[in-house]
């Protein structure tokens, strides 16, 4: 029985490992410096507690090894997490651009893929609800008659992070990929809606797209989230129609979506054709129980949680990222100086700090932060640190926002649908 319990643990640290080290680029580890050489662990003991119901199921095993994207125009190293819908993330070596190319930017889809547009300047947006003024304004005449801006802007899926958190949490397993940050081109929706013109009772929107629902359905929304009339107005959030100065791929919401930088992804809606003005929170699907809502009394990990405690996660947290080397790189023998590159962001706010270490966290170094493009761009970072000997090492980085959060050792905040997830990233490399 002793011997039985001790190999229970033994898997149950290894998954703690994989949850932790995150990201599908794990796999590559094995692969490049060989099966002998292990991962360590987080060398925090976990914690347990008994909730008050049983834990969600586990997602399904998935298949050994990564399974990889074969999509027209897409990288054929973004790893796939579903394929119905279509979920596909990006390993954090290929985010080491300053912007993201759209070939490396994730996929994240919640209905059927709509069939791409022959005339996009005919497709029509429908601005309704807590107005003066109906709108129904097509590509076209927004293009025409409206400025338009670019700019390089994150936009992050609101379960980012998600593999991390133990008990696993249900929905696809995020390591760090579901996250990019691209220049869109487009107008901002406070133009729109000054047009339209904002009644007094205006509180908050509701957006609605073409995708069809998986079951095939058309009267029933795939996702229809929204947000306060206050992010609405913000002149960062944008209609856009074109993405790195080309037209929006119809795989990433073309010919017209929205970007609500700073927010989960799930309020930049793809495909979009109606923005309902309402006098009330929305209450779309994806907007209630538990859907992009984080607890605001921490719970028990694993409980089954009471949807009166939970809040709409807004602001996503402050994350940071090693974009080069890659996990599992290997060294030439001899190498004691390694330079490394990496990218950071903190929904609202900025990254006030950006710190590594390669000694489990008990020194650390402090990087060379850059300053963002603009608003919501990420901000790039730069280090270098020096390695005693050939062998194996970690390298951890945390960020630190313009508040004073800074990223937890391990995913913190556990709720049933694992949001807000952004545990310190790691890598490993060996030297020699």
């Amino acid at each position: 029985m002793a011997e039985k319990n001790a190999a229970n643990a033994e898997r149950g640290v290894d998954a703690s490992r994989r949850r932790f080290l995150g990201g599908t680029a794990l796999a590559a580890v094995g692969a490049i410096v060989g099966d002998v050489m292990p991962l360590s662990g987080t060398g925090i003991s976990s914690a347990h507690a008994q909730g008050t119901a049983p834990a969600p199921p586990a997602p399904p095993a998935p298949p050994k090894g990564p399974q990889y994207l074969k999509f027209p125009g897409k990288n054929e190293k973004l790893v796939v997490l579903g394929d119905r819908p279509l979920v596909a993330e990006t390993p954090e070596s290929l985010l080491d651009d300053d912007t993201t190319p759209t070939e490396k930017f994730f996929i994240r889809n919640n209905g059927q893929t709509p069939e791409e547009t022959k005339d996009p300047d005919k497709w029509k947006i429908t601005i309704d609800g807590e107005v003066n003024n109906k709108l129904e304004i097509t590509l076209g005449e927004l293009k025409a008659k409206y400025k338009a801006v670019t700019r390089r802007m994150v936009l992050e899926c609101g379960g980012n992070g998600r593999a991390a958190f133990s008990p696993p949490a249900r929905g696809n397993q995020w390591s760090n990929g579901g996250a990019g940050c691209a220049e869109w081109t487009g107008v901002p929706l406070a133009d729109v809606l000054k047009i339209a013109g904002l009644k007094p009772g205006a509180k908050y929107t509701g957006h609605y797209s073409s995708d069809l629902h998986l079951s095939g359905d058309a009267g029933k929304p795939t996702i229809s989230r929204g947000v306060r009339i206050e992010k609405a107005v913000d002149p960062n959030t944008l209609i856009v129609w074109a993405m790195n100065g080309q037209p929006l791929p119809n795989i990433h919401g073309g010919p017209v979506r929205l970007i609500v930088p700073g927010w989960p992804g799930s309020a930049s809606q793809k495909w979009l054709t109606r923005i309902w003005v309402r006098d009330k929170e929305h209450d779309g699907p994806g907007m209630t129980e538990f859907s992009y809502r984080v607890a605001i009394k921490p719970m028990v990990p694993g409980d089954k949680g009471d949807p009166a405690n939970f809040r709409i996660l807004e602001s996503m947290p402050v994350r940071s990222i090693i974009t080069n080397p890659a996990n599992g790189a290997k060294l030439a023998a001899g190498t004691r100086e390694l330079k490394l590159r990496g990218a950071s962001w903190a929904g609202d706010l900025t990254v006030k700090q950006v710190d590594i270490s390669t000694d489990a966290g008990m020194t650390w170094r402090q990087a060379k932060l850059e300053k963002p493009k603009n608003k919501y761009d990420w901000q790039r970072w730069t280090a270098s640190v020096k390695l005693p000997s050939d062998g194996y090492y970690e390298v951890w980085a945390r960020a630190t926002d313009s508040k004073g959060a800074m990223q937890p050792h391990q995913a913190a905040s556990w709720n049933p649908q694992g949001y807000g997830g952004n545990a310190m990233h790691r890598i490993a490399v060996l030297v020699g």
